[in-house]
């Protein structure tokens, strides 16, 4: 669940560059939309990376 929450972390970073329009070549790039959905998948991400370590110990 770490490494899933790990992923979502870095799709979600990957996401939110692509909006802003920092990495191009894709559908996504200087789209509004990815720069809200990626923080959200970043949060998202975040705690449950949290939540599986907390779980683990």
């Amino acid at each position: 669940m770490i490494g899933l929450g790990a992923l979502l972390v870095l799709m979600g970073a990957v996401w939110t560059l692509q909006g802003l329009g920092f990495i191009g070549g894709s559908f996504m790039s200087d789209n509004t939309t990815w720069a809200i959905i990626g923080p959200i998948v970043v949060i998202v991400g975040l705690a449950l990376a949290v939540w599986a370590a907390r779980r683990k110990t």
